[in-house]
Formats: structure tokens, C-alpha cells, sequence
């Protein structure tokens, strides 16, 4: 269908969609968890908070599930020095997510104040954590990570799990707790009434201007920081994946020279700042849909901006540049892009319809009222 080149190219920016997916779709939920007990003051404003997203939170996480598929299927590579470097971040991760279902499930089992207070702070950490890892992993990133690769392609990592917890990357954390604290109060705004609906407008605005604030904050911190790339005939856009057939270098002010190639790509950064800031201004305004919308764009500028100033890096190495993965080196055959894309074309189309589906069923606010009157099928 389309030439390697072009095919690494797609496939780097469906990563992008697909990531951008999972943390506007499953931001918000994330959110909420990071939220219910701050925002919540009654055990049925907590049940109202859980029911908003109980009935979806399932389905959301099927994006981080394509995300990491697509990692495996288009860029082994990446998939295997990721995954394999950021085990212990992962298996937290795990950890924290597996809390969700259970708290879920087993908050409503028991009347006790104290069993459910503390299946809320199961949720809160299965929200929290989660949001705050994937941050300081998109902050190492950026940073770049001690790993190499010798002549056989076997990958030697020389850092440990406290190594990713660095200044810039805790930033990096900070922002993405913030942005998707903010996502998920814009959410809960829209979802709930009363009191409970105030409350979350007010976080809304506090926590959208803490997100513009440090991403504002993160991009200043890298003015002097990026990767630059030689490349040779081994590692042409369009020849065949090996990591070692390039030169790479430490420069300063690299992850910003895209921006000057490509000055529509300015657009992203630009809207990462703005979006929140709009977020915030408008937090009281009656269209929640459109303030929600308008989190959605910032949170996708965000990642966006990620993107764009990393390319053509996908993991770079701060330990052996020449080994640092990117698109051109990182990824599967042209075959397995080209079938790939076509499942792709096929049921993306299928998974957004029955997701629009979905939420138009379950549109509108959920109320206390609700919740008193469903006690047996609510959670």
C-alpha cells in the first residue's frame, strides 16, 4: 500500500493517536480516582463520583491495551527495550491498576465507613500512581535513559528503578497527575449536580492552571537538552531496521530544531498551553461538553508536543546515543506494517462508533437520587 518510509511514518503517528486515546479516554476515569476522596464528601456523593465512571472504565482501558500492541507489533524494538527497562515502573503500574477493578467491586460489598474508606483510597491509588508513572516515564524519555546495545543486538541497561526518578521527570509526573486531575474534574462537572458539580468546577479551574503552569514550566527545563542524528546508507528512512547504522549526538536544543523545519508543529506546544488556560477560564461555563472537548485537545497537544519534539526518537540512549531507537531503525517489516494498517482501517472505525454508541446511552448527569434509589445495582 504505501512505501516503508512512509509506513514507519503512519505508524509513528498512529503510536501517537493511540496514546493520546488512552489518556483523554482513560485520563478522565484516572482522574476521578485521584479525586474521590478530595472531592467527595458524603458516602453517597463518593457512590455518585464511582458511578459516573464505573460503567466505562473497562472499555477505557482497552486503549492502554492497543497502545502497548501496537508498541509490539510495529516496534519490537522499542516494545522490548521499554518494557524490559522500565520493568519495575511497569509492574507498579500493574499493581496500581489492579486495585481498580477490585475496588469496584468490593467498596459496596460492606456498609462500614472504614472498609469503604479505604477501598477509596485504593481507588485514589490506582488513579494516582498510574498518572503519575506514565508521566515520569514520558520524562525519561526526554531525558533519555543509560541503555545500549552490543553487536549481537542485545540490549544492557545500566540504571535501576530510582534512577527514573529524577527532577525533570517527577516535573514530567506532576504535569500528567495535574492534567488529568483537571480532565477528570471537567468530567465530573459534567456528570454530577449540585454541590458536588461546584466542587469539581472549582478543582477544575485550580488543577488546569497547576497543568499549564508545569508544562509551561518542563518546556523551559528542556531549552538545552535534545538528540541529534547522522544518518548513513545503513540506516536510511527506507531501508531496514538496525539500531547501530547511525551516529547520535547530545545537542543542545535539539528536541526544539522540529519546530523550526516544521513551524505548523509550533500548533501543538502552543495548544498544550492555551487548552488548560481556556479550561480554567471557562470552568463555570454551562457547556461542560465544550470544556471537556477543549481538555481532550490539550491533553492531545501535550502528547503531541512530545512527540513532535522527540521525532525521529522513539527511546533515546543518554549512555550510547548510537544505540537510541527511532523510527527509522525501531521498527516491524513492511509486510507486518501493511497488514497492520489495514486490521487498523478496518476496526478502529468499529471500536469509536460503538464507543460514541455507548456514551450517547449513558449521557447525563448521575444524581444522588439515582444512586438512593438503585442501591442494589449501583456500585
Amino acid at each position: 500500500m504505501f512505501d516503508f518510509e512512509t509506513l514507519k511514518v503512519i505508524w509513528w503517528a498512529l503510536l501517537g493517536i493511540l496514546l493520546a486515546g488512552f489518556a483523554i479516554m482513560d485520563g478522565f476515569d484516572l482522574g476521578v480516582g485521584i479525586l474521590l476522596p478530595w472531592i467527595a464528601r458524603t458516602d453517597t456523593e463518593r457512590r455518585v463520583v464511582i458511578n459516573t465512571v464505573g460503567p466505562v472504565w473497562e472499555g477505557n482501558q482497552v486503549w492502554l491495551v492497543l497502545g502497548g500492541g501496537a508498541i509490539f507489533a510495529a516496534w519490537p524494538a522499542l516494545y522490548a527495550a521499554s518494557f524490559s527497562g522500565f520493568y519495575l515502573a511497569m509492574l507498579l503500574v500493574l499493581a496500581a491498576l489492579i486495585l481498580r477493578p477490585v475496588g469496584f467491586k468490593f467498596r459496596s460489598k460492606m456498609p462500614g465507613a472504614r472498609w469503604r474508606a479505604t477501598w477509596d483510597w485504593a481507588l485514589f491509588v490506582g488513579g494516582a500512581v498510574p498518572a503519575l508513572v506514565f508521566g515520569v516515564a514520558m520524562g525519561n524519555l526526554l531525558r533519555g535513559v543509560p541503555f545500549s546495545f552490543d553487536s549481537d543486538l542485545r540490549a544492557h541497561y545500566e540504571f535501576g528503578f530510582f534512577y527514573l526518578l529524577n527532577p525533570f521527570s517527577v516535573l514530567c509526573g506532576l504535569v500528567s497527575v495535574a492534567m488529568l486531575s483537571a480532565h477528570g474534574a471537567v468530567y465530573l462537572s459534567m456528570k454530577t449536580d449540585g454541590g458536588l458539580a461546584r466542587r469539581a468546577r472549582a478543582v477544575s479551574r485550580y488543577a488546569a492552571l497547576a497543568w499549564a503552569v508545569l508544562f509551561a514550566l518542563a518546556g523551559v527545563w528542556l531549552w538545552k537538552s535534545g538528540y541529534g542524528i547522522t544518518i548513513d546508507s545503513g540506516a536510511a528512512p527506507g531501508g531496514q531496521p538496525d539500531p547501530l547504522a547511525k551516529v547520535a549526538v547530545l545537542r543542545a536544543g535539539a528536541w526544539f530544531s522540529n519546530y523550526g523545519r516544521w513551524p505548523l508543529a509550533l500548533l501543538a506546544p502552543a495548544a498544550g498551553l492555551a487548552a488548560p488556560l481556556a479550561v480554567a477560564a471557562l470552568a463555570g461555563a454551562r457547556r461542560r461538553l465544550a470544556v471537556f472537548a477543549l481538555s481532550a485537545v490539550g491533553i492531545a497537544a501535550v502528547i503531541g508536543s512530545m512527540g513532535l519534539s522527540l521525532f525521529p526518537f522513539l527511546l533515546p540512549s543518554s549512555s550510547s546515543p548510537d544505540s537510541s531507537l527511532t523510527v527509522w531503525d525501531a521498527s516491524s517489516s513492511a509486510r507486518t506494517l501493511n497488514i497492520m494498517l489495514i486490521a487498523v482501517v478496518i476496526f478502529l472505525p468499529i471500536v469509536l462508533a460503538y464507543t460514541a454508541w455507548v456514551y450517547r446511552v449513558l449521557r447525563g448527569p448521575v444524581t444522588s437520587a439515582y444512586i438512593e434509589s438503585n442501591q442494589d445495582t449501583s456500585y
